[in-house]
């Protein structure tokens, strides 16, 4: 294994920063291919459903990315008729470049016995007229086979049989999601979405695991084989993802590091050293403010946002309401290579208003005080309503809502 590279700890995350796209923010052009090259970058986009805040987790994180970025450009991608992404589980239900199925349908065939030999055995002939319909008709939503509305238990709880089938033929390769209607998928035959030649290849099942694993080193930027549970589920054992990563590390793909405040080696693509070395000084430019998704790359390991950051996050969407510090789904503030607070953003589409419903920042931290940040984040704000659509802001009238308002204008 060749010697790590020393860190200091600013050096570490402007590096990070820089790595994710995020110094500056919003920077690459304004055009569909930039999704493709946020995707190169970072490997995979986390999906999730839910956009209170006026988008879904992965639209925000290509609009922290992306000047102008309109959320039909990564549609166009997923379900165009020139596919070069696909929904695939990763460690959750990611958006992965379709070219990388190979790597990924090994999941396909490991799904493929566990659910053949009970849900879609005892639910035969659920799928067997699911399937027929939608190779007959095209691609349908769950909506479609409410003749298969009886409870059969699923993955958290009792759920209809159309849509458990359906997702375990989603998990097996048999369908994939064709397109999207809001929130609700519509499924076809995967072999409609996806070249033949893709559909049939497959690495070995080493090889799936060593480029999954790879995958999550790309993803945080400056991960170790000892991450998270969240952050490396899929991966293998503990033995086998360090085994791996020295491989990784042999075959020079990955060079460690010793970072200043952090326990043991993290990693870096040694495809990105340009990035490294551009970093060892603080940047000519003054910073920004961005939005950060929830489910953002640069978030994944909570445990490097808190020992190299200082920055203690969780997800309050599954909090219970009586125990939030903060907002159902409030979002980092990343002011240059600082996370100096959180807001919560929300959208009321019926009048097309965001509504900042709370904004709080870390101890020590003066967004009045601080130079440059009112101007960063006014123009943060107003990237992130031209984003949603929005025709007005409203702030909350106590501070420091009251007073970023008035200082705003």
């Amino acid at each position: 294994m060749s010697d790590p590279i020393s860190l200091s700890g600013d050096h570490a995350r402007r590096f990070l920063v820089r790595r994710h796209l995020l110094d500056p923010p919003r920077a690459l052009r304004a055009t569909p291919a930039s999704v493709l090259a946020v995707v190169d970058r970072l490997g995979s986009l986390q999906f999730d459903p839910i956009e209170v805040p006026g988008a879904r987790n992965h639209d925000l994180v290509l609009h922290s990315r992306i000047a102008g970025y309109r959320r039909e450009w990564a549609d166009q991608w997923l379900y165009g008729e020139e596919r070069r992404l696909i929904e695939l589980y990763n460690k959750s239900l990611n958006i992965l470049p379709v070219d990388e199925l190979p790597h990924y349908a090994i999941a396909w065939d490991r799904s493929g016995s566990y659910y053949r030999d009970r849900i879609l055995a005892e639910q035969s002939a659920v799928a067997d007229a699911i399937l027929a319909r939608i190779r007959q008709e095209g691609p349908l939503s769950t909506a479609a086979f409410s003749e298969h509305a009886h409870a059969i238990d699923w993955w958290w709880a009792p759920t209809r049989a159309s849509r458990a089938v359906l997702e375990a033929l989603f998990v097996t390769g048999r369908v994939g999601i064709a397109r999207r209607d809001g929130n609700r998928r519509f499924y076809d035959l995967i072999e409609r979405l996806v070249p033949p030649a893709l559909l049939e290849a497959r690495e070995s099942e080493e090889d799936a695991q060593r480029h999954r694993l790879l995958s999550r080193f790309r993803a945080v930027g400056l991960a170790t084989p000892r991450s998270a549970a969240e952050v490396m589920y899929g991966t293998g054992t503990a033995a086998e993802r360090e085994r791996r990563t020295a491989e990784l590390v042999d075959a020079g793909e990955l060079l460690p590091a010793e970072v200043e405040g952090l326990r043991g080696l993290r990693y870096i693509l040694a495809t990105e050293r340009p990035i490294l070395e551009a970093t060892a000084l603080p940047p000519a430019h003054r910073p920004a403010v961005t939005f950060v998704a929830p489910l953002d790359p640069l978030a994944w390991d909570r445990a490097l946002l808190r020992s190299l950051f200082g920055f203690e996050y969780t997800w309050e969407i599954y909090t219970p309401a009586a125990k939030r510090r903060f907002g159902y789904y409030a979002l980092p503030i990343l002011f240059g290579d600082r996370f100096v607070g959180r807001i919560e953003p929300r959208l009321e589409r019926s009048t097309r208003t965001l509504r900042i419903l709370g904004i709080w920042f870390e101890n020590g931290f003066d967004p009045m005080q601080m130079p440059g940040f009112i101007d960063a984040l006014r123009e943060a704000l107003a990237a992130y309503r031209s984003f949603i659509g929005a025709r007005s802001v409203t702030w909350p009238r106590r501070n420091p809502g009251r007073r970023l308002a008035g200082a705003l204008g």
